[in-house]
């Protein structure tokens, strides 16, 4: 399943009602809470809150684990009760795109700049290369395409959200993952988007391909193109 199929599964998991009713205040509490106490909030049974919950938990939205209530342990204390915490937060964009890695990108250059003096564009493209080359490394293969380089190059700009596709012996990239912080300084984006998929290539050890920018590249779509020649 890709992350993006993953991603929509969840979101899917929100369809039903109360099981966003639920979602919304286990979300909400500094703490996590157990079936009892999302129950006694919601007014539902308590068999009812158990399965949501549960259903939640499975579809990756909250975690669980066991916990004694505060101040209990020790023989005589009881079982530990189950309790639900928010997963974290749900992102998703149709075409995808990948603002948390651009802001990781960014936050790391300024930093290396404001350490070390190097200039602010050379610090963003090597903060770019480094980080292409960590999410090829992050990005498990899949037992198809894994093996072979070109193959490999398209499953992880896939899961960037490049939408590759193979054109002669270029692929072309017809969506930008970083679109809106482009029309804010499309210079700047375009460089830090070709230092990145650089640093993918050395990542997948990607032969001889090589990324340049794209002067004939369509609305909406990447700025950069790749040559497998």
């Amino acid at each position: 399943m890709s992350d993006m199929d993953s991603r929509l599964e969840r979101v899917a998991a929100l369809g039903d009602p109360t099981r966003r009713e639920l979602y919304g205040y286990v979300s909400r509490q500094r703490e996590p809470v157990s079936r009892e106490q999302v129950a006694a909030a919601l007014g539902l049974p308590h068999h009812v809150a158990k399965f949501h919950l549960d259903r939640l938990v499975t579809g990756g939205l909250l975690d669980a684990e066991y916990r004694r209530p505060p101040g209990r342990g020790g023989p005589g204390a009881g079982r530990p009760a189950k309790v639900y915490r928010a997963a974290g937060a749900i992102e998703v964009s149709v075409p995808e795109r990948r603002y948390d890695v651009a802001g990781r990108v960014l936050v790391r250059a300024v930093g290396a700049a404001a350490r070390t003096g190097v200039p602010a564009a050379d610090a963003l493209a090597d903060s770019a290369r480094a980080a292409g080359r960590e999410v090829a490394a992050g990005v498990a293969p899949s037992k198809h395409d894994g093996r072979r380089r070109l193959g490999r190059l398209t499953e992880v700009l896939e899961w960037c959200g490049f939408e590759p596709s193979k054109v002669g012996r270029d692929i072309v990239l017809a969506n930008c993952p970083f679109d809106r912080l482009a029309e804010e300084d499309r210079e700047l984006v375009c460089g830090m988007n070709l230092s990145f998929v650089e640093g993918v290539l050395q990542g997948v050890d990607a032969g001889g391909a090589t990324a340049r920018l794209d002067a004939d590249r369509q609305p909406r779509a990447c700025c950069v193109r790749i040559s497998t020649a």
